[in-house]
């Protein structure tokens, strides 16, 4: 879009990308915890409070990605809109 405009985009759609490319990392990482704390579950018996807390921190997790991917999009339609001809 950068090259359509022949100038740079505002400050704020490489933040918002940023951002949702931070929020996908942090996702992963939950996922990965949970993943680990669901296979030492099978090993060792019942579930524990600590398995609780890795599934609300994915659970938050995928709510900031949410939020991330909601403006992501938004800041992406404007950029285009404003990259279009007149």
């Amino acid at each position: 879009m950068e090259r359509l405009r022949s100038s740079p985009l505002h400050a704020n759609v490489s933040s918002a990308l940023d951002k949702h490319l931070e929020s996908i990392q942090v996702v992963q990482a939950r996922r990965k915890d949970e993943i680990v704390s669901a296979s030492s579950r099978q090993r060792h018996g019942p579930p524990r409070c600590q398995d609780e807390r890795v599934v609300l921190a994915l659970a938050a997790a995928l709510r900031a990605l949410c939020l991330a991917t909601r403006k992501v999009r938004t800041v992406l339609w404007c950029a285009f809109q404003m990259s279009l001809p007149k």
